[in-house]
């Protein structure tokens, strides 16, 4: 009896077990189906959360995988026209603790003098690198220098792209700025100041510039940086010096007014019907070539490619295939089309294209206006006196300017790019303006799939992957994201939050630091100070904007 019995416990048991098993099956999918429908963070009708906080997929978790996919056939598109969740936080990047004004005349360390090198956004971005040099160096910045001519061939310089007065006035609490290094005079002789010229290593650290920098600063009087990119370390371990990248970055480079009317009449016109998207599409022969990905093109276009590599990049064996599998290939125009209608963006959504040369000519762009017809640039969009204010580097800035008012923004290849990366920042600072950012490491073998004939579930595994993101939502930053790329926690701040550290400034924060610089620069100064006050304490981006 004792034996019997114990088997059929034993048997009872077993059969319970694959039971149970199903109740607990049963039960993650219903909890994981009221998490993901009850989130309020996602902002997409049945919730896939659009912050890092959000649920993140994970292969491993086959039964989790199923149910996205299933919620992601009835996701409303359309929420994405929207901003993403901010989670409580807002832009601030003013100072939270003592910030002394700049250094009187007689007081600075000497003159600074930096050449910005590369593209628009990579010159901006050392612009502000620049300011923040001068701070750590108490020194004087002189007007920053463009390298316009030898990558744009455009002459305008910082003059002709930036409102300098603008630049200057919202910078006052934070370095002394001068137009030019002044002359001196030396036994009973008046000559210019000659800058000691030095090339600073790539990603300096802040001791370079208060060791190395300082001394030469201090016997020369006046030093020269150049070339200047990416010459100063972006991991800074001080959150002031990180804020005041963001004020330059934010506030104080705001393109002239030319430039702001431009890309005002093109936004007004393509709002005339509703939202509107912008796309980066960086599908050019400079960055084709330094990616490796040229198996997709003819052999004639292929020689084309190797040779511009050899000649602006490091040799180096790159094969296609691996190069894709990576994520390092820029996406094709058709491949941008099959990603946007697999989101459920249909064919009547409107379109701004920034990019440079499309390389390939018009059979590669064919695919993409078929599916989406209604593409627009800075020279379609607009009446014909608009193409005479976007050349060069004004036509570079009039597209970064659409792009960051634009409802939603996707760039198609964020490595190198100094152009999304910087976007992408900008409008997360810019109230979390939706972004869509492609994995193309995910998307790669899906793409590969379909070329292949294996289309199967195509559209659902590229929803799977796009909407597994945070849409510019507030989000940590892990390397090898930039700084200008992303600025949460150091450049925002929460009104009510759980961590001191990241409560918001007193709102009269430049009433303090105004009293502060009024106390350095003397009594003479008081009414131009005031006079100015009101554009200097602006705290949103508003400010960029026409």
């Amino acid at each position: 009896m004792r034996r019997g019995g114990h088997a059929e416990a034993l048997l009872l048991r077993r059969r319970r077990g694959p039971a149970r098993l199903w109740v607990a099956v049963l039960a993650l999918l219903a909890g994981t189906l009221w998490l993901l429908s009850s989130s309020s963070s996602a902002g997409l009708g049945l919730g896939l959360a659009r912050s890092s906080y959000g649920l993140q997929l994970d292969s491993q978790f086959k039964v989790l995988t199923l149910t996205s996919v299933l919620l992601l056939k009835d996701v409303d598109v359309n929420k994405l026209w929207r901003t993403a969740d901010s989670n409580g936080w807002r832009a601030s990047s003013a100072p939270r603790t003592y910030w002394p004004p700049p250094p009187i005349e007689s007081e600075s360390n000497g003159y600074l003098r930096v050449r910005c090198n590369g593209g628009l956004n990579q010159q901006r971005s050392a612009i502000c690198n620049a300011v923040v040099a001068a701070r750590i160096m108490n020194a004087t910045l002189v007007l920053p220098e463009l390298d316009t001519n030898s990558f744009w061939h455009d002459e305008s310089g910082f003059l002709g792209i930036y409102d300098v007065l603008h630049f200057i006035k919202t910078l006052k609490y934070d370095v002394r700025i001068a137009m030019v290094i002044p002359e001196i005079t030396t036994n009973g002789k008046t000559k210019k100041l000659k800058a000691h010229q030095i090339r600073p290593p790539r990603d300096a650290p802040v001791t370079w510039y208060t060791t190395v920098a300082l001394e030469k600063m201090k016997k020369y009087g006046a030093i020269y940086l150049t070339p200047f990119s990416h010459r100063l370390a972006e991991d800074i371990d001080d959150p002031e010096l990180q804020r005041l990248r963001c004020r330059v970055n934010y506030h104080a480079l705001r393109f002239k007014p030319h430039i702001m009317k431009t890309s005002s009449e093109i936004v007004n016109k393509l709002r005339t019907e509703g939202h509107f998207m912008s796309i980066h599409l960086r599908f050019e022969m400079d960055m084709l070539a330094f990616a490796g990905c040229i198996d997709i093109f003819t052999p004639q276009e292929q020689k084309i490619l190797i040779k511009y590599r050899k000649e602006h990049f490091a040799e180096k064996e790159l094969i296609y295939r691996e190069r894709r599998l990576i994520g390092k290939c820029p996406l094709t125009p058709e491949e941008v089309g099959l990603i946007l209608r697999s989101m459920g963006f249909d064919n009547k959504t409107r379109i701004y294209l920034a990019s440079g040369d499309l390389f390939g000519g018009k059979r590669f762009m064919k695919p993409f206006k078929a599916m989406f017809p209604r593409l627009e640039n800075h020279s379609t969009v607009g009446p014909g006196k608009l193409e005479e204010n976007t050349r060069g580097l004004a036509g570079s800035a009039v597209d970064y300017m659409v792009c960051l008012l634009s409802d939603i923004f996707i760039p198609t290849y964020d490595g190198p790019s100094n152009f999304a990366n910087n976007l992408m920042g900008h409008r997360l600072y810019y109230g979390f303006r939706t972004t869509i950012t492609p994995n193309r490491k995910a998307l790669a073998p899906i793409f590969m799939d379909r070329e292949e004939g294996r289309a199967a579930s195509f559209e659902e595994r590229v929803r799977q992957v796009m909407f597994n993101t945070h849409f510019g939502g507030p989000h940590k930053r892990v390397h090898p994201e930039s700084f200008y790329t992303n600025s949460w926690p150091e450049c925002f701040c929460q009104p009510n939050p759980r961590n001191h550290a990241d409560k918001c400034p007193p709102d009269n924060i430049y009433e303090v630091l105004e009293s502060q610089f009024q106390s350095v620069e003397g009594e003479e100064d008081i009414e131009e100070v005031k006079s100015t006050n009101q554009t200097d304490s602006t705290s949103q981006i508003e400010e960029l904007v026409v």
